[in-house]
């Protein structure tokens, strides 16, 4: 058979990875702002003598960092989409940007702890007000890059589909999220929370004379940091480990299952943000063509580009759905 003959079997394997994303603009003008921030708080840290504002500021400095890795790993999916190397396309460099994101995030908690137990032991002296002005600002630019990050597609995406018989299966989930943008979302919320607990510190050490603030908010700000930290490394995890996504596996038996057709083997995994390969082995007396079955998987699950289906011919007289 000439190779022009399988034409019209054969596709690429981009699932749309070749497009930008929207995480992706958003992320580089977030930056953009952290990169600014990082330098005036360094600069003012060391202006007022603030081991506080310093802090902050190289911690600032460390996230735009994270951000960075986060535009690289949109840039290199979307150039290397076609790559043949790839499987199934580079879908997953997106949570894999969002992994080293999550790692990260856990490193500067160890920090934040680790500095925070230090000021108790050794107590920092703090120029309150230019202080208080700068985390102020700092704040106000992370709930700005926070909106940003934040807006649009961001949010859970949750579609019902309702059938003659009264199914109901929910296909979106935790897979179908930009990894790499909840990472990038998740650092500039952990900015504005050490901005916040910054400045609650600085107002109680300056009007209360509670010294002991700045290092027990540090420490609050580190258990919550390590908190979100655990979050992305589960989810990411999943998407790089081949989880099985448990909640297109009623779907697809319901588009398949009819009479004695039966699934004798399932796989069902993500390979990028919102779309799914599956691995279907289909058992009956008289089985269809494999081509029927994947159209029948995907008029059910969109999110599922990529199927490869086996069909196997049941030979027992008896019903071997009871067979043990």
């Amino acid at each position: 058979m000439h190779q022009h003959h399988l034409d019209k079997w054969q596709h690429g394997h981009r699932f749309g990875q070749d497009q930008k994303r929207s995480g992706e603009k958003r992320t580089l003008i977030v930056v953009g702002l952290t990169l600014a921030m990082m330098v005036w708080e360094i600069v003012a840290g060391i202006v007022y003598g603030s081991m506080a504002l310093l802090a902050d500021g190289l911690h600032m400095g460390s996230h735009a960092v994270a951000l960075g890795i986060a535009v690289f790993a949109y840039a290199y999916a979307r150039k290397n989409a076609g790559d043949a190397r790839y499987s199934f396309g580079t879908g997953k460099v997106n949570a894999l940007g969002g992994f080293t994101g999550a790692v990260l995030l856990a490193v500067f908690a160890l920090y934040m702890a680790v500095e925070s137990v230090g000021r108790f032991i050794s107590p920092v002296a703090i120029s309150f007000d230019g202080a208080i002005v700068v985390a102020i600002v700092g704040l106000v630019v992370n709930g700005v890059s926070a909106w940003i990050l934040g807006g649009g597609d961001h949010g859970h995406q949750h579609h019902g589909h309702d059938h003659a018989q009264g199914h109901n299966h929910n296909h979106n989930h935790d897979h179908d999220h930009d990894h790499n943008r909840r990472a990038a979302y998740f650092h500039v919320l952990a900015d504005a929370l050490t901005s916040l607990l910054a400045i609650v510190a600085l107002l109680a050490g300056k009007y209360a004379g509670w010294g002991w603030m700045d290092p027990m908010m540090g420490i609050v700000g580190a258990i919550l940091v390590t908190r979100w930290s655990w979050q992305l490394l589960r989810d990411t995890s999943r998407t790089l480990l081949d989880t099985q996504a448990r909640d297109l596996e009623d779907a697809i038996h319901y588009a398949v299952e009819s009479g004695d057709t039966q699934i004798s083997d399932l796989h069902v995994w993500s390979i990028g943000p919102g779309i799914h390969a599956a691995i279907v082995a289909v058992v009956a007396h008289a089985p269809e063509a494999p081509g029927l079955y994947r159209e029948r998987i995907q008029a059910e699950c969109p999110s599922v580009v990529h199927i490869t289906v086996e069909t196997n011919l049941c030979t027992h007289t008896d019903d071997y759905r009871n067979a043990a």
